[in-house]
């Protein structure tokens, strides 16, 4: 898994309560989540809970004509079924169904009648589009000067919600972020005073103090406490837990595989090599307890 430093030099402000709406909505971005949060439990994938015999997670189906109704018309919403139910004052037409908690915002409306104004193009999942590089955009107008693409990017998505830059840390706060994204622990009194001795006595000199925060994320990375702070999130996802919990909490003797992300993170393992190891690594040629 290639490291990459989890902070950005120039702290965002707090971002708005709602995006802008995007003038041409792209369905992987901006439409498949909210299908996939409101309508694809009753219309999707799974025949089991599919309603109304309509699948709108595929767009020949979602075209399709269905008892003389066409779901989706694309460029016309007014002649769509989908839109017609979304906007019906009909309590008994209205999709999703009045009793669901989650209804659709304002903003989720419009970006679905953009997406079907706009020809309903729908895309692959992510995970099957190959990765391309985007340009680095460019931030001539920006109120802070980037440092790098990084910085151009955030610069551009500010510009795009109205947001301003917060001003640049100084070196004590800075110094505690590092520690703190990087290991998940506040830094010692010591290492702080250290570091804003030598950042007062590089001052001015732009290169030094770059390389003076390279360096010291290049020593929190080598910390094991780095491990430790990235293994949090994928044990989270994988609901790892030490004890069974509920009716008994006996514990369970999971532990290596705890100690075996932990490692990986710290051994800087490749992302294809950890994923393959726990899919099928007794499956692997000279399989060990590690892998």
């Amino acid at each position: 898994m290639k490291r990459a430093l989890p902070f950005l030099l120039l702290a965002s402000s707090a971002l708005a309560a709602d995006a802008p709406i995007p003038a041409k909505p792209a369905y992987n971005r901006d439409v498949r989540p909210i299908l996939a949060d409101t309508c694809f439990r009753c219309h999707g994938f799974d025949k089991a809970t599919r309603k109304a015999d309509l699948r709108l997670d595929v767009r020949d189906a979602a075209l399709a004509k269905i008892d003389d109704i066409f779901p989706i018309v694309p460029g016309k919403p007014a002649e769509s079924e989908v839109w017609k139910r979304i906007v019906t004052k009909d309590d008994d037409d209205a999709m999703p169904p009045r009793k669901e908690h989650r209804q659709l915002t304002a903003r989720e409306r419009e970006v679905i009648k953009r997406w079907i104004e706009q020809g309903a193009e729908y895309e692959p999942h992510w995970a099957y589009v190959p990765a391309q590089r985007p340009p680095v955009p460019k931030t001539q107008n920006s109120k802070f000067k980037t440092q790098n693409p990084i910085d151009a990017f955030v610069a551009a998505r500010h510009a795009q919600l109205g947001l301003a830059s917060a001003p640049a840390a100084d070196p004590a706060t800075l110094c505690r972020r590092l520690h703190l994204d990087l290991t998940g622990l506040p830094p010692k009194q010591a290492d702080v005073e250290a570091f804003v001795k030598d950042w007062n006595a590089r001052a001015g000199d732009a290169p030094q103090l770059s390389s003076l925060i390279s360096q010291l994320a290049d020593r929190l990375l080598s910390s094991e406490r780095y491990g430790e702070r990235m293994a949090v999130w994928w044990l989270d996802l994988v609901r790892y837990a030490d004890t069974t919990g509920y009716h008994s909490d006996n514990p369970r003797n999971v532990w290596p595989y705890r100690d075996w992300v932990i490692r990986s993170f710290n051994d800087n393992k490749p992302f294809d090599r950890f994923t393959i190891e726990q899919i099928a690594g007794d499956l692997m040629p000279g399989a060990s307890q590690e892998s």
